[in-house]
Formats: C-alpha cells, structure tokens, sequence
C-alpha cells in the first residue's frame, strides 16, 4: 500500500469561500489521500458576519477541515491579521504531532508572514516527516525565496532522523516558483549554496505527466491574473532515503474542475493540488532513486 500525499493552497477566505469548503472537504474525499498539506487556511478571533454558527475564538479552518473528514490536524499558531490570521496545516487520517512551527527568514531581517509547519504523522510504516510550506508570491522575489528555501532544508536534516533507516521527509507546499527558478534549483540540488548532504526530490518531475500547471487559466478565479500557467506547487521527498521508501510511484493533480456542492458548481481554489504515490516499506514498487 503507498503513502498518497496531497498538497493544496485552499485561498484562504477570498471568494464565496463557505460555497468552496464542501467543495475542498468533497475533492480530498474524492482523491482517497492519507494526508493533506494545506496552505493559505485561516483562523478566526471571533464571528462577526454571523457566518459559521458556533465559530468561536482559536478556531481554524483546517481543524474544521479535519473534523469534517474525521480526520486529525497540525496547524501554525495563527499571526493575526485584525480578526483574521493565515497559515499553513497538515492533516492526516492517522494521529500526528506538530514538530516544527516557524516563520521563514526575509532578506531585509524583518519578520514576514510565510511559514512552515512540521509534524509527524503515525502512520503504520512508522512516524512519518511532513512539512507544509508557502513562499513569498512576488514576481521579483527570488531572493527572498532563496532564503525560504536555505532554511527549508536546514529544517529537513533536523527532522529527518537516519537517511540509510527512518522514513524520508516529505514537504508539500505553493513555492510560488517555477521548476527552473533558483529556490526550486537549490531545493533540488541543482545549484550551490544549501547546507550539505540533503536536497528534495520534485515528485512531479520523476512521475508526474505534462507539464503539471497548477495556475492555470481555465480556472475563473484566476482569469484576470498577470501570470502565465505555471507549476508553482509542489510536493518534494528528502534524498538521500532507503530504498525504494519514498520513491514516487505516480503523481497527478485534482482540483481542476468544479464540484457540485448542491446548489450549483463551484471551483475549490484558485490553485490545483498536487497528489502522490509514494512507496512505503510494504510496498513492492521498486523503481526510482
């Protein structure tokens, strides 16, 4: 049996976000994964549009989400924004445990708002590694998501246990950057200046099929973007693993047309997911690095 990741920006409270959540909880129903890395979900101080009955303080978005599934969640403590806060979770069908929980580094020393949380998820080839992340979004902010990405992978060999025996680290999340971009080269060795003796496996490109656009101008949350299509999200496995454990077996997106909620379409988010196969100690499938 593999490991079947997902990895899904949800777009936080914009659009007809209530008419997006069944639509978000029926497209991960639907693509029968065992974990979920979610960025831009939100929490909520208090209720003041009366919009979810019994909302209270400290309540986030991706808890709903995992209640909704029967499912379990590890979210960022929230950075508020007026009532408002934005982060990234992991939620998984298995119990977990949040182990990493931090806001990623700017290139001018301020503190900024993108994150990254860590757990462990125990699944029943052991405690699993899952990161979730989202970086800066600018055009021209590659130095920034430089920066991001340096301490990505710091975090990843201090989660990561013994490559040659523990299950491999996995990181889902919406790098705002294209494959050939300089963070997602430094994430995937392609370049220098990462610390040594880690980089991550772009699960896409070992398996997935086409060019794996996850903005993309056929969805109409999107249609007056300045951006071209682009694959901007991501889900990434650490090398070097045992293997084949961790070795993608098949990767394909979901989100990328709408669900019928019950009164009509509608699209979940303004970006695609990513899903993934990913071996496991069980699992006879061998091929891969």
């Amino acid at each position: 049996m593999p490991f079947r990741m997902m990895t899904w920006n949800i777009w936080w409270r914009f659009g007809d976000w209530e008419r997006r959540e069944p639509a978000i909880v029926e497209t991960i129903r639907r693509q029968q994964v065992d974990a979920v890395c979610l960025q831009e979900t939100w929490s909520w101080r208090d209720d003041p549009e009366g919009a979810h009955e019994g909302a209270h303080e400290g309540d986030h978005q991706a808890r709903r989400l995992a209640d909704l599934l029967g499912w379990h969640a590890a979210v960022n403590e929230p950075l508020w924004f007026g009532e408002r806060a934005f982060s990234n979770a992991v939620i998984s069908r298995w119990p977990l445990e949040r182990t990493v929980d931090e806001i990623l580094p700017r290139p001018d020393g301020s503190q900024g708002y993108r994150r990254v949380i860590g757990a462990r998820i125990d699944t029943p080839w052991g405690a699993w590694p899952v990161m979730s992340t989202h970086l800066d979004h600018f055009f021209d902010g590659s130095a920034g998501r430089e920066l991001h990405a340096r301490r990505l992978l710091e975090l990843v060999l201090e989660v990561r246990g013994e490559p040659k025996q523990d299950l491999p680290v996995v990181l889902g999340g919406d790098l705002n950057s294209v494959p050939d971009s300089d963070e997602v080269r430094l994430l995937t060795g392609r370049r220098a200046g990462g610390p040594a003796g880690v980089i991550l496996n772009d699960v896409w490109e070992l398996v997935g099929e086409g060019h794996g656009a996850t903005w993309r101008r056929d969805n109409p949350h999107v249609t007056h973007s300045a951006w071209p299509n682009r694959r901007v999200d991501y889900l990434m496995v650490s090398w070097p693993r045992k293997r084949p454990v961790g070795n993608p077996i098949a990767a394909w997106l979901a989100g990328t047309e709408p669900i019928d909620v019950g009164d009509g379409l509608v699209w979940a988010s303004d970006h695609a997911a990513v899903v993934a196969d990913l071996s496991t100690p069980d699992h006879g499938h061998e091929s891969g690095i």
